[in-house]
């Protein structure tokens, strides 16, 4: 009977730990290769090219530093010594950002809007929550340079806020940067997605785990630098921080923790209500009047 009880419970035990290391492998593997996310007008509001808002543009094709091929647009503004650079979230494209990019042409900012590695008609590769996709946003930056551009700022939304963050970090030629909807870690958003997608409880040696798996398929080092731990190094170029109260996939406790961790100059925009990425359609007068206004003073005025 002893030996019965013995095997039943070496055989749970087994099962168990099989469960949890499939469980954590197939969650790196959804982090890794996520589905796309089709282009819709609620969430992005315009889904054809910058014509649909009236803007003359070019296609372009960059190349990341590890040689990733990357595709976009440029589109030309009357100011010659300041632009900005917007950066989409996971599984989207560059439309995320065109809804901003009448706001900043106005202003006369020329922009360059790209599809990160992996997304819409960049070359295919796998995610990596912006460790990887930093390299993208210098590429971008870089191709500002070129052109003469001299004050750059970024845009970037949920994982497109904190890739732009680490990207900030690393590069001094951005000057000035908004963050919509951004993660602190990868952590807290694995917990996070684990019990609003699987039912999991908030374990951080399962989070762990996941990120191991994580980090060994991607060639990642998602621990030390991480939005949270590099925000402050930002500092002094001015960042803006823009979270919804009602955003469940990245929730606001990120924001705010964001804003906190970060150092002067430093915004902040709660929207109470406000659902992920969606700031202009929360309020499309103050959003407008927002990015105008910190540009204007992140880019023209330093």
């Amino acid at each position: 009977m002893l030996k019965i009880i013995i095997r039943a419970v070496i055989t749970v035990s087994v099962l168990l730990v099989l469960s949890v290391l499939i469980g954590a492998w197939h969650f790196s593997g959804q982090l890794l290769y996520p589905d796309d996310y089709p282009c819709n007008a609620e969430h992005y509001i315009f889904c054809e090219s910058p014509a649909q808002i009236g803007l003359e543009y070019e296609e372009i094709a960059l190349e990341a530093e590890d040689g990733v091929r990357l595709s976009g647009w440029f589109i030309p503004g009357r100011l010659d010594n300041a632009g900005v650079v917007l950066v989409h979230g996971r599984g989207a494209t560059r439309h995320a950002g065109l809804r901003d990019a009448i706001a900043l042409s106005e202003q006369g900012y020329p922009m360059v809007l790209i599809d990160l590695r992996n997304s819409g008609e960049s070359e295919r590769s796998f995610n990596s929550m912006g460790f990887h996709e930093a390299k993208d946003v210098h590429s971008a930056v870089a191709f500002m340079k070129e052109k003469g551009i001299d004050k750059i700022g970024v845009v970037g939304y949920s994982m497109g806020a904190s890739t732009s963050i680490l990207a900030m970090s690393e590069n001094p030629d951005i000057d000035a940067g908004w963050f919509d909807s951004g993660f602190q870690d990868l952590d807290t958003i694995i917990q996070e997605r684990g019990r609003r997608d699987y039912g999991l409880p908030a374990v951080e040696q399962f989070s762990r785990l996941v990120r191991w798996f994580y980090e060994k398929r991607g060639g990642l080092d998602t621990e030390t630098r991480t939005p949270l731990n590099v925000i402050a190094s930002i500092s002094p170029r001015p960042v803006m921080i823009v979270h919804g109260t009602a955003d469940i996939i990245v929730t606001v406790n990120h924001g705010r923790t964001l804003y906190d961790t970060a150092a002067e100059p430093k915004f902040y925009w709660e929207i109470p209500e406000g659902r992920h990425t969606r700031s202009y359609q929360a309020d499309q007068e103050k959003s407008t009047r927002l990015i105008s206004d910190f540009f204007s003073q992140g880019l023209q005025n330093r």
